[in-house]
């Protein structure tokens, strides 16, 4: 884990540093008189989301650059960013349309997708900390009828090493998505399609992502504490980060203001905004979010800061580098290979030397990146227009900034 550390991270040379961060640092104080510090480092009264002032030179204005030819290259909607150092703002800006008339607005909410594992894998961890449960302790404790619980700990769950097949890949499932896509899914069912299918290997062997892990997480969790999933995280992790904006909703509503979303999974174009995200992850952590509080998420978990240091460190890597491999089950697409450099930790990615997460569904992507070593925080969300190429657009101008801002650092993709 020494590439992901922020004691052993490559430091800038001395020079670039003073170039680059420092510069990026005397740059924040008029954005962030001027737009609010947005996210806050914790605690304290937070300004609304806003729009910070754009200079006419300098590190703002090159990243708006950046997300105005990326909006245009890829056909999006709108784009959606902030970018702070050590928890001030670089920029915070809004460029394209919510719906046609409607300008993008930094205080727009938007699905997170997730965003939310990465929430609940740090949830866990603490947990441990708080001497309530043990990474390996089997699921069998707390969940008895999971199949093969005994075989099955904590660890396996919120670092996606189960062998449980995704459910969402499956025909059936994508069938019954597009087929109605207002549908609102049970845990029950989700977990179903998944168990019902041979699992792609023994536990703990290999590495695949699957949503149904993710799900089971979210009801271990409830019953490690006896508190319902939304509550517990908003006492673990939402509330310490600061994160007002961030909410769980049991329906498919979305608090305005809206930031919509488009997409022609169906065929055609048209609105996917209000379809319904129960499928996406454990109920209770179903949530949406705005730019600010994904860029304080980015900070927040990716430094580590509700964790002891060996908590952090397994949020890194649980034990999955070295994992991925093809088996006669498993193509190498699924069972992706994990190493120092890109590998999945507890809800979170590593990627270089940033700590990751990139939601895409619903025509909504996101992204949160951290770079420990210069407290880099990057947010992005995007939606798509009709000429659109699905894709992870949101992560892609997330390594565009990056590539710019650090280039010693540039954000690598997984896999």
């Amino acid at each position: 884990m020494r590439a992901t550390r922020p004691s052993s991270l490559p430091r800038l040379a001395a020079a670039t540093a003073v170039t680059a961060v420092s510069a990026l640092l005397a740059l924040t104080v008029p954005a962030t008189a001027a737009g609010g510090a947005g996210g806050g480092d914790g605690g304290g009264h937070r300004r609304p989301c806003a729009a910070s002032r754009i200079p006419d030179r300098g590190p703002a204005r090159d990243i708006l650059r950046i997300a105005e030819q990326a909006k245009a290259e890829m056909g999006l909607k709108s784009v959606i960013l902030k970018v702070t150092v050590d928890g001030r703002e670089v920029v915070t800006s809004a460029i394209g349309e919510s719906m046609t008339g409607v300008p993008a607005d930094p205080a727009m909410h938007f699905r997170n997708g997730n965003i939310a594992i990465s929430y609940m894998g740090t949830a866990l961890l603490r947990l441990v900390d708080q001497g309530k449960a043990r990474l390996d302790d089997p699921v069998s404790r707390w969940l008895p009828d999971v199949p093969d619980a005994e075989r099955i700990t904590l660890r396996m769950l919120a670092a996606s090493t189960t062998g449980f097949v995704d459910y969402v890949p499956l025909p059936e499932f994508q069938q019954a998505v597009y087929g109605n896509p207002f549908r609102q899914w049970t845990a029950q069912e989700l977990v179903a399609l998944s168990t019902s299918k041979d699992r792609w290997y023994d536990p703990g062997t290999n590495w695949s992502y699957s949503h149904a892990n993710f799900v089971l997480l979210g009801a271990a969790l409830e019953k490690i504490t006896g508190t319902r999933l939304d509550i517990l995280l908003k006492r673990q992790i939402l509330g310490p980060l600061g994160l007002r904006e961030t909410r769980n909703s049991f329906t498919p509503d979305i608090p305005a203001p809206v930031l919509h979303a488009f997409n022609d999974d169906r065929g055609t174009y048209e609105e996917s905004t209000f379809w319904n995200p129960s499928w996406t992850t454990a109920p209770g952590a179903v949530e949406t979010t705005d730019i600010c509080d994904l860029a304080r998420s980015a900070s927040g978990i990716g430094a580590g800061e509700l964790l002891s240091p060996a908590s952090y460190q397994q949020l890194l890597n649980p034990g999955t580098v070295g994992l991925g491999h093809a088996t006669e089950k498993c193509p190498a697409t699924v069972c992706i290979a994990q190493t120092e450099k890109t590998h999945y930790g507890m809800g979170v990615l590593v990627l270089g030397d940033w700590i990751s997460q990139h939601p895409l569904f619903f025509g909504y992507s996101a992204s949160m990146a951290y770079l420990p070593s210069e407290r880099l925080s990057i947010a992005v969300s995007t939606t798509q227009g009709p000429t659109a190429v699905d894709g992870h657009s949101a992560h892609t101008i997330a390594q565009r900034i990056a590539a710019d801002l650090v280039p010693e650092h540039p954000i690598p993709d997984f896999g």
